[in-house]
């Protein structure tokens, strides 16, 4: 009888998705986007932030340089609160900014450069690219509680990208 994933002990697998969304294999880019979208599908996030490839008879770790997935495409429907941005990943998957997914901005502690997300799904996000949250910020207005912060609007919720100043 074959051991289930949680039974066996974990593996780590040379796999690394780099922060900009590339996976390499032995260091070596796994070119094949579809292959990549198949291990996707697999991918886990613990709540240790280790993330694991599980399928019913194995799992791995495999190491993460930022996040495992990349924000690629902006969709953007209606304005003002009604507005709903939707997101495309590295690896096709649209997710739309609400409240189950929702966009967050960390900055360096050095430079204060931000760092924007999305959330996808399972606790794993997007790294928004650099030319898409420009577009987010060319949508950006101020927020109604606090006019010292810029935002964007998704679905009736209001998510904070930067700061006046």
């Amino acid at each position: 009888m074959m051991k289930k994933p949680e039974d066996a002990p974990p593996e780590q697998y040379d796999i690394k998705i780099l922060k900009n969304g590339t996976w390499l294999y032995n260091g070596t880019p796994i070119n094949r986007h579809n292959l990549v979208k198949l291990f996707a599908t697999v991918l886990q996030k613990d709540a240790d932030g280790r993330y694991w490839l599980v399928t019913p008879y194995e799992r791995g770790v495999i190491a993460v340089e930022d996040v495992p997935f990349t924000a690629i495409e902006l969709r953007v429907e209606s304005a003002g609160r009604d507005q709903k941005l939707s997101f495309r990943t590295n690896l096709d998957e649209w997710v739309d900014a609400g409240p189950l997914h929702p966009i967050r901005v960390a900055h360096d502690a050095n430079t204060q450069e931000p760092s924007p997300y999305v959330m996808v799904r399972g606790g794993m996000e997007a790294r928004i690219s650099r030319a898409v949250y420009y577009e987010l910020a060319a949508l950006a207005v101020p927020d109604d509680a606090d006019a010292e912060s810029l935002g964007v609007w998704s679905r009736n919720e209001f998510y904070t990208i930067g700061r006046v100043g």
